[in-house]
């Protein structure tokens, strides 16, 4: 198996709101391929999905019924300490949940806690240790 990752399908109550928040938190942009079941989003060298919850555990073969925290969490990293500022600042002028305010982390970034309507934690995040190139990619 070769080491790499397709796509990050999140469980959503509502494809539809999830979408929405998507769209117009983060400013992101679905593509033609989407419909009412499902949204895909194209991000660098990933797809990113929604799709409902008891239908992604159904279609796992798996019960729905989990609750708290996932065990996971998504991240954004940024160039620098200032962008995480100014991202966070934005997302907040739209209502979005802030979990954790910028700070620094005893690993020796600077990072913050978003969460999307279904409690899906985003880290806004600098990494001093790692590069990121034009296209967002870590290298």
């Amino acid at each position: 198996m070769q080491q790499r990752l397709s796509i990050i399908t999140l469980g959503v109550k509502d494809v539809k709101s999830a979408t929405d928040f998507y769209e117009n938190k983060f400013g992101w942009s679905k593509l033609p391929s989407s419909n009412e079941h499902i949204t895909f989003m194209q991000l660098n060298g990933i797809l990113f999905a929604l799709f409902e919850t008891a239908e992604l555990a159904k279609d796992a073969t798996i019960e729905s019924n989990g609750s708290g925290f996932k065990g996971f969490t998504l991240a954004y990293n940024t160039r620098n300490e200032q962008e995480v500022d100014d991202i966070i600042a934005e997302l907040a002028k739209k209502g979005v949940q802030i979990v954790k305010q910028p700070s620094k982390v005893f690993w020796g970034g600077y990072s913050s806690y978003v969460a999307d309507l279904d409690g899906h934690l985003w880290e806004i995040a600098y990494n001093p240790y790692l590069e990121i190139d034009e296209m967002g990619n870590i290298v």
